[in-house]
Order: structure tokens, then C-alpha cells, then sequence
């Protein structure tokens, strides 16, 4: 395992609300989906010249959810005409080699335990929305697969472990030569970053190829409260892909930072889960998370990854571990 240096979330959380940052996000509104609620949403991407936002989409009181793509019209967005609708939860999108890489969560009925769901990630690879076919599949239970291309060409994938291995959820890495690498042998390889403690979990959400070849990646942090509340957190962090060195974790928003809303139960209304991040040229960013399991927001903040864009690739010093 790599050696990093931890931290409590609890910890975390007190040292970002110490920062006093005056930031205020806001909601996102959707139509054209009944009384049902969008969230857990992607960061807008391009799809043939028209910014798209992925979002999850289900009942309230239920866990059967689809990934839907939406267009914004007049501050609103809608499903996008003639765009396919996939039954997945949680979706994600990146590009490699100019390709568009999407993925999501499948729920399926546990093969041991009678009344009880398992899931898998689900990829997907196209030139656009369009032309999206299955290329690939993650282990049974595990969410919150990610790829990003490297500096190299290669493919850099982080992935979640949960159980004996990642014990409640923690993130590993391995580098591959193509998508024709990524197959449940290979996910399953990948070496734990050892970034959280034994009662609490995280994952990577995605990752930035930065300026000298690190890489940005944004992800959550989280842990149970009093009875079993769960506490979710956008937080980032820098990794060297040559050296598998990852840098202390930074939490970057809390609930309080968004507008009041709904909430799917009360055990879930402080879970923010980090769906993307648009950097701009202004030395901000805008964060777009699923909120409460029921809402989309999004917040600009200063752009966390800028100080990474500073270190020296391969410096031993550059990461603080």
C-alpha cells in the first residue's frame, strides 16, 4: 500500500469551514421528468457543439433510477431529443483520445443474499452520445471507477474497493495501456492509496490531467453519523501517476454552502457527492454536486487544483504524504 497521510473528516471539515470562504451555489432546475427528482449529476460536457449535463433520475422513494441527458433552454434543463436513456444510477463522463467515455452504477439482485441489491460499473465508449456501446464492466460491488488519459497516452483508472480489500470503500489506482485493458482483472490489481481511516470512506469521482503531468482529482470523503446519518463530502487531492504518490485531502464544500432543499430521508440531508468540475480562466471553478439525494446545485469556488499546477512532477517533496 501507499502511505499517505490521514486525516479525520471531521478534522478536514473544521479546517475548510476555518477558511471562512464566502461562497453561496445554487439549484438546478430540470423539467420534463414528472415529479421525479435529478441528481447526482455530471459536470456539462460537449456532445456535437451543445453543452449536456448526465443526471440521475428516479422516484423519491425509490433506488430504480435512469441516466437521462439533459440541455439547458432559458436557465432550465431539459431531456435532450433523440438522446438515449440508460438504467444506471450515478453517471459519469471523461474523454480518452478524444473518444467519450461514459459510465454508471447498475443495480442488480444479490446472487447470495435473497432480498438484497449488489452493482457494478458499466462503461461505455462513442464518438458522441449517439453511437455509445458497452466496452466494459467493473467487479461486482464496486462504484465510483474513473479513468483519466495521462501525459503518456496511457490510461490512469482509480477505482473503489469495498470489503475484505478497501473495507468501506477506499480508492486505488492502475495504469493501463488502452480501454482494451480495462476488465475486471485489471480493476481488481490496483493498489490501495491508503488515504482514509478504518470507520470512514471515499472515492474519486474525477480526475484532471494537469499542467506537468499530475493530476487534479476531485472525489468524496465521508462517514456515519448518529443513527447511521451519512455525512458526504466534495473533497480533491493531487496525484503523480509515475510515482502513485497522493497528497493530503482538501474538502471543498459543505451543505451549508447551498441552498436549503429537499432530501430523500433525514439520514441522507448532508450528502453532497462531487459530480464534476468546469475549471475556468479566471482562476475559479464551478462544482456541480448531487445534494441530499434528491437535488443538483452547483457553486463556483477558487479553482482547487491551481496550486498543484505548481509542483514539480517527481519532486519527492512535492506531495505532502
Amino acid at each position: 500500500m501507499i502511505s499517505g497521510k490521514k486525516e479525520s473528516c471531521k478534522k478536514l471539515l473544521a479546517d475548510y469551514k476555518g477558511k471562512k470562504l464566502n461562497h453561496y451555489g445554487e439549484k438546478l432546475e430540470f423539467g420534463g421528468v414528472g415529479n421525479k427528482d435529478v441528481y447526482n449529476i455530471t459536470a456539462p460536457f460537449e456532445d456535437r457543439g451543445e453543452l449536456i449535463i448526465a443526471g440521475r433520475v428516479e422516484e423519491r422513494d425509490s433506488e430504480e433510477s435512469e441516466v437521462v441527458f439533459f440541455i439547458e433552454r432559458e436557465g432550465k434543463w431539459f431531456p435532450k431529443a433523440g438522446a438515449p436513456v440508460f438504467s444506471l444510477q450515478d453517471p459519469f463522463i471523461s474523454r480518452i483520445k478524444g473518444e467519450l467515455i461514459f459510465g454508471g452504477v447498475e443495480i442488480f439482485p444479490h446472487d447470495e443474499l435473497e432480498g438484497y441489491l449488489s452493482w457494478r460499473t458499466i462503461f461505455y465508449r462513442g464518438q458522441d452520445l449517439g453511437s455509445l456501446q458497452e466496452f466494459s464492466r467493473g467487479p461486482d460491488g464496486m462504484k465510483d471507477i474513473r479513468l483519466v488519459e495521462l501525459s503518456d497516452g496511457k490510461i490512469g483508472v482509480f477505482t473503489r474497493p469495498q470489503g475484505k480489500v478497501g473495507g468501506r470503500g477506499s480508492i486505488g489506482y492502475i495504469k493501463i495501456d488502452s480501454l482494451e485493458d480495462l476488465k475486471i482483472s485489471t480493476i481488481e490489481e490496483a493498489r490501495l492509496l491508503n488515504q482514509f481511516l478504518p470507520d470512514e470512506w471515499g472515492g474519486a469521482n474525477e480526475a484532471h490531467l494537469l499542467d506537468k503531468g499530475l493530476l487534479g482529482v476531485l472525489g468524496h470523503i465521508a462517514y456515519y453519523g448518529k443513527n447511521k446519518s451519512r455525512h458526504y463530502y466534495p473533497m480533491v487531492f493531487a496525484f503523480d501517476p509515475e510515482t502513485e504518490k497522493a497528497g493530503s485531502i482538501e474538502i471543498i464544500a459543505c451543505r451549508d454552502d447551498f441552498p436549503e432543499g429537499q432530501a430523500k430521508t433525514q439520514k441522507l440531508i448532508d450528502v453532497l457527492f462531487s459530480g464534476g468540475l468546469c475549471r475556468r480562466n479566471d482562476g475559479a471553478a464551478t462544482l456541480y454536486v448531487g445534494v441530499s439525494d434528491a437535488e443538483a446545485h452547483r457553486i463556483t469556488i477558487p479553482d482547487p487544483f491551481l496550486k498543484y499546477e505548481m509542483i514539480e512532477k517527481n519532486n519527492k517533496n512535492s506531495i505532502t504524504s
